[in-house]
């Protein structure tokens, strides 16, 4: 039985969510509704393991919106041999390579001049077996796992933002913790729930041609993307708790949803006037200076 495709919201457990991720939220919620997608929520907790309180109350504070979505919320956390089954196939099809690299090994090496700028270097992707054990010795730590790629640059298509091209360089998908990396989570994740629309911060939109590469590399569907603007402070930077009320709890139900719609351009009283409403056409393109009542 074919199942209907899906958007989704995938949270991290970091802090309890703000008005700028409730906005993202519903414009994620928006843009399933109203092209008949299912809606999941995904809990994505691969470093935040003890944070499940923090988890509820984000759950909680998407349904006091009135956002729904289908199934219960998943966790990262239960899907771990989902991620280490993928692994294991790419170092099997000699995709990955280990790199005992710290920061502060990439920042000092050498680059080629065609070499795009933040691109890891390569330091570890041609190194001898020998080479290999001399670099776990002199370390002292188990290595990363990179993807061995074919490519420099890779385009996906946004809703938003048309063609962006970004680089694809040999990047983590198991870190030297073994916890799998998140590019290498989100790919199988969005593919094990039928995920085919990403909607999220345009912070992340630098990310999407590493995981669209992914995903071909995988056979895995390349999902429709639209990264909306972020919410900022009056300095123009990234909206943080220090910025006074941004929370739920704090700013109120009724007053967060005026808020948000406002934002949009598009008061309605409830999100099924929203969602009659919406016409992604019409989305703001610039950043929400938000600035607490």
């Amino acid at each position: 039985m074919t199942r209907t495709p899906a958007g989704r919201f995938a949270p991290s457990p970091s802090a309890d969510l703000h008005i700028g991720n409730l906005r993202t939220a519903v414009l994620a919620w928006l843009f399933a509704r109203s092209t008949g997608r299912r809606f999941l929520i995904r809990v994505e907790d691969l470093d935040y393991r003890t944070d499940s309180d923090i988890a509820a109350r984000q759950l909680d504070d998407l349904a006091a919106l009135g956002l729904t979505w289908d199934g219960p919320a998943e966790y990262q956390t239960a899907h771990r041999e989902r991620y280490d089954s993928v692994i294991e196939r790419l170092i099997r099809d000699d995709m990955v390579y280990e790199c005992y690299c710290s920061r502060r090994d990439i920042a000092q090496a050498p680059r080629a001049p065609h070499a795009p700028q933040g691109a890891y270097p390569g330091i570890c992707r041609d190194l001898t077996g020998a080479e290999r054990a001399e670099r776990r010795r002199e370390t002292g730590r188990p290595p990363a796992l990179r993807l061995r790629t074919d490519v420099i640059t890779y385009t996906v298509t946004d809703l938003l933002h048309g063609q962006h091209t970004g680089i694809v360089d040999d990047f983590v998908v198991r870190r030297g913790d073994g916890v799998p990396a998140y590019n290498l989570a989100v790919v199988v994740d969005d593919a094990a729930a039928g995920i085919d629309q990403v909607v999220r911060g345009d912070d992340l939109l630098s990310s999407s041609p590493r995981q669209a590469y992914l995903a071909r590399l995988l056979g895995r569907p390349q999902p429709v993307y639209a990264h909306v603007p972020l919410v900022l402070n009056a300095d123009g930077a990234r909206l943080a708790k220090r910025d006074g009320a941004v929370t739920l709890a704090e700013i109120g139900v009724g007053r967060a949803f005026a808020q948000i719609t406002a934002s949009l351009g598009w008061p309605a009283r409830d999100l099924g006037g929203l969602l009659a409403e919406f016409d992604p056409a019409r989305l703001p393109r610039q950043p929400w200076i938000y600035v607490p009542d």
